[in-house]
């Protein structure tokens, strides 16, 4: 440790400002690539039927991402707290929309650790058979090991999700080298050889413009989930060194880095297989890599799906305990849970994060709550856009370090992209939207209890 770090400027028992770009970017990064973007690409093929319009959507989607990251930009550096979105909501509208929204994020956090940790259970039996049977324990194994090191500080936090994200996105590059040193028209034909020829399965170009932008519209729902986790960086403004300026970067910056990766992946996939062969296939990385290397292709993919995973449950439970603390600071939660140790953790928050994640993992049941992932994310990206308009009009003189480049156009475009993503939601997945909405609600009594519970002299 360097001597400047171990007397920080915050007294023991505070969030150390000891954070730069790097661990900015590889949370961002981090944070984002997952088992989606392994899983997707043939979900868009089959929408979009030509590489070209592929490529096309993905890019569509990485600039959603991307301008979401520019207003967060902004947001973050001229409120440079720990929580993420709620507190832009609080600033705006007031402690009750503020922990509504620090409740929902927190509880899509703890549904995708839980969902993280037991999908890296199941990735984990494939590569050592003699763990079947036994995917959860892993899960809870992979839990509590990422527990410890957060505990450790924010420093060996930090430091394991860079060395994690640098593994994962050179893993991820190795693999597009692989499809491009070894790809080309002859393993495009042997994968065609090898789908069924079926007439009715011909993949066919949307017609019109009014087909494209349809069949847009249902790829970009699958494209944006897989760019969920461009926001990280948020949750540690306190802890930059120079939040005006790493803030900014980070987001940008990851969600640049993520979309180069994803294109490169995307481009790749087509330089192996058809495009036909990537639409029928649930994991077309796979089927690229069997061609490539046989058997031994099924072990690298795993061990790529192993690599972004641990990588997202890094970030995630680095950042959702950030929620809570920021709750409790600001005396919307139990005080007791903005406890600090001298690493710069919030342990009581962490081990709160933990806790619920393990419960989920256990239960086993939480796919009603993973249904409601996208759904309370873009819910939390569209009052985010609804902040930084408010706060404009409302606080013009604030000091913004860093204003969202093309405002009010850049906002305005996630704006419009997140209302008409949640009406789709509400209207393809009526189940799963009316659950999330329901799981908003809750956050009302959960107020008024903790209101109560709160000692008048802290609230």
């Amino acid at each position: 440790m360097s001597p400047e770090l171990e007397a920080p400027a915050q007294p023991p028992g505070r969030l150390l400002s000891v954070l730069g770009v790097s661990f900015g970017i590889a949370g961002a990064v981090g944070g984002t690539i997952g088992a989606g973007i392994l899983r997707t690409p043939g979900l868009v093929a089959a929408q979009m039927g030509s590489g070209a319009w592929v490529v096309a959507a993905w890019l569509a989607g990485g600039l959603y991402a991307l301008l979401g990251a520019i207003a967060a930009a902004e947001l973050g550096a001229s409120l440079p707290l720990a929580g993420g979105w709620y507190v832009y909501a609080r600033r705006c509208f007031g402690d009750a929309a503020g922990f509504s929204v620090g409740w929902m994020d927190w509880i899509g956090h703890c549904t995708g650790i839980a969902w993280v940790a037991v999908t890296v259970g199941e990735y984990a039996v494939f590569l050592l058979p003699g763990l079947a049977a036994h995917e959860k324990l892993v899960g809870l194994g992979v839990l509590v090991l990422f527990t410890l090191i957060q505990l450790l500080g924010v420093e060996a936090a930090s430091g394991s999700q860079k060395l994690l994200s640098l593994a994962k996105a050179v893993a991820f590059l190795a693999v597009v080298a692989a499809c491009f040193l070894l790809g080309g028209p002859d393993t495009r034909a042997a994968a065609a050889a090898a789908i069924p020829t079926d007439p009715a399965a011909a993949l066919a170009a949307p017609v019109g413009w009014s087909g494209l932008a349809v069949a847009l519209v249902f790829s970009l729902q699958a494209i944006v989930t897989t760019y969920d986790g461009w926001h990280s960086p948020i949750y540690f403004s306190e802890e930059f060194s120079e939040p005006e300026d790493d803030l900014p970067r980070s987001l940008i910056g990851g969600v640049l880095a993520v979309i180069a990766i994803y294109t490169l992946f995307n481009l790749a996939l087509l330089r192996v297989l058809p495009l036909r062969g990537i639409a029928v296939s649930s994991l077309p990385v796979a089927d690229a890599a069997a061609l490539l290397f046989g058997a031994f292709g099924g072990q690298a993919i795993t061990v790529l799906a192993l690599l972004s995973l641990v990588g997202l449950i890094n970030a995630s439970i680095m950042g959702a305990p950030r929620i809570l603390y920021g709750l409790s600071r600001d005396r919307l939660f139990s005080p007791l849970v903005d406890r600090v140790n001298r690493g710069g953790t919030p342990t009581v928050a962490l081990l709160l994060t933990t806790l619920a994640s393990a419960l989920l993992v256990l239960c086993g049941d939480f796919t009603i709550l993973l249904g409601l992932a996208a759904f309370l994310y873009v819910s939390l990206y569209l009052v985010g856009i609804v902040c930084l308009f408010v706060l404009r009009l409302r606080e013009p003189e604030r000091p913004r370090p860093f204003r969202a480049w093309g405002y009010p156009w850049s906002a305005a475009i996630v704006l419009v992209g997140s209302i008409a993503f949640l009406i789709g939601a509400l209207l393809n997945d009526t189940a799963n939207s009316g659950w999330a909405l329901l799981l908003i609600g809750m956050s009302v009594p959960l107020f008024q209890a903790t209101r109560a519970l709160t000692p008048a002299e802290a609230s």
